[in-house]
């Protein structure tokens, strides 16, 4: 098998009905040609919570967008008796792409999408196919920061586990070394299996079993390829705050994701007006003191 039949199969994999409807809508609300689904939902199977969408398209990204991505929003998609919330990312095809290969400073597309995922629209064959080859380059990118970072011998998961914790590092967002494993051990067979399927895409040579592999490839490589994970991981801050910054001005439904989250974690809840709705930042104080009044009563 080879790491594109791997990653085809993997993406072709069913999702639960009400996330395959949610995403259809949230690609024609966006006017995308494909929507990827992954993250903690598809771990855990559920519909609680935040789905995380990727919706791509073939049209060049403009303004804000073609310099820093993904524009993101919230969306709330209703279903009968059913509301799907869903965290959307938005970018062009050609971004994804370049993102996937490791071409840019960017760690997050690949980080990601290394990780299992579905493809639950596509607007025609061409499209998936295009979504597939960049899904298999995300984790062949993330093979070889792998080997740059890994243990040099040993199991699948240790190369993953080294790789994850230290993508985790150059991002604002700070986790605990359990996210790793929590992320491995949902779908083991996943990570144990493209792993040398992705070594193997790009002539890296393999020795021992899977108990212990141990890659083969030039100590010089091997330092380029550390020597572009530093770059990375010096510039991984400060791109996400760039990304946070202008996610707080430009956030689709962030009043809305914000009185949601508000809800669940406190109990209290309060109304979506229009004027909160518009201007999110300016409303955020008087939401933040209601919250804080709740909690004294």
């Amino acid at each position: 098998m080879s790491l594109n039949q791997a990653v085809a199969a993997s993406l072709a994999q069913p999702a639960k009905p009400e996330i395959v409807a949610a995403a259809r809508q949230v690609c024609a609300r966006l006017g995308g040609d494909a929507v990827l689904f992954y993250g903690s939902n598809l771990r855990r199977d559920d519909l609680e919570g935040l789905v995380d969408f990727y919706v791509l398209h073939r049209r060049p990204a403009r303004g804000l967008a073609a310099l820093i991505w993904p524009d993101v929003g919230y969306h709330e998609i209703g279903l009968g008796a059913v509301t799907v919330r869903a965290k959307v990312a938005v970018m062009s095809l050609a971004q994804f792409r370049r993102a996937a290969r490791g071409e840019s400073i960017d760690t997050t597309v690949w980080a990601r999408f290394c990780q299992p995922a579905r493809l639950l629209v596509a607007s025609d064959r061409a499209m998936a196919a295009a979504v597939t080859q960049a899904v298999a380059d995300a984790i062949a990118t993330a093979a070889r920061f792998a080997l740059a970072l890994g243990p040099g011998q040993g199991p699948a998961q240790a190369w993953w586990r080294a790789l994850f914790r230290q993508t985790y590092r150059a991002e604002l967002r700070v986790e605990p070394p359990s996210r790793s494993d929590a992320i491995l051990s949902a779908d083991p067979a996943h990570f144990a299996t493209i792993l040398p399927l992705a070594w193997a895409s790009q002539g890296i040579l393999l020795s021992g079993s899977g108990a212990a592999w141990q890659p083969e490839v030039p100590q010089g490589q091997r330092r380029r390829w550390q020597r572009a994970w530093r770059l990375r991981r010096a510039l991984g801050k400060p791109l996400n705050a760039l990304r946070l910054v202008k996610a707080a001005f430009t956030f689709e439904g962030a009043a809305r994701y914000a009185l949601w989250k508000i809800e669940r974690h406190s109990g209290l809840r309060l109304a979506l007006t229009p004027w909160r709705e518009r201007h999110p930042i300016l409303a955020a104080p008087g939401v933040l003191l209601r919250l804080w009044q709740a909690r004294r009563a």
